[in-house]
């Protein structure tokens, strides 16, 4: 039997963990000190496994039937649901640290290991440090041009063109580095 947000709120909690369930291997799980958790219940190459969806009510009756449904369109892909929501969280802390200033650390660093001119190394780090503060904390893959040409732009009408210039330069270095480096999959003109 399918259940229904009423029952949901009038579950209360008993002096054991039991299971309200909703059909096709989806259940809300109502602990001992009321709270109350979607899981999904699933067999995936002979093994049986269990997909957390979140708290009710953060995660709704509608959402959670969503999830399973996704779920269970990964199953039918061939495609193990937890697997890919690792794969997913993996991407996603690799996207966060691949943040632009991480990448133009990465730069100077591999310049100074070159033997670049220390008055060229402390003109880089101003720029990619100073003047490219605003893209430092922002991953590198999702920063558009429109941020680099406004940034550019601000530079530009404070009278410093060739200024501007040389920061669009060393942008490109980076965005080209994080090419080279395989951290960055398509090419971005800067």
């Amino acid at each position: 039997m399918r259940l229904s947000n009423f029952a949901i709120t009038k579950a209360r909690p008993k002096e054991k963990p039991y299971k309200l369930s909703d059909g096709a291997g989806l259940h809300l799980l109502v602990e001992t000190n009321g709270s109350k958790l979607w899981r999904f219940r699933y067999r995936f190459a002979g093994r049986e496994n269990m997909l957390t969806f979140g708290p009710y009510p953060i995660v709704s009756l509608a959402d959670a039937r969503a999830k399973r449904d996704e779920a269970r369109r990964l199953l039918v892909d061939g495609t193990d649901p937890s697997a890919k929501r690792k794969q997913e969280k993996q991407a996603a802390t690799v996207a966060a640290d691949n943040t632009f200033g991480a990448i133009a650390d990465e730069l100077l660093a591999r310049k100074e290991a070159d033997d670049a001119a220390d008055t060229t190394l402390s003109k880089n780090r101003w720029l990619l440090k100073d003047l490219a503060g605003p893209l430092t904390n922002r991953p590198i893959a999702e920063i558009t041009a429109a941020e680099i040409l406004q940034l550019l732009k601000r530079i530009e009408t404070s009278g410093r063109r060739e200024t501007a210039r040389r920061l669009r330069g060393m942008i490109g270095s980076v965005f080209r580095y994080a090419i080279v480096t395989l951290v960055l999959t398509t090419r971005r003109r800067c």
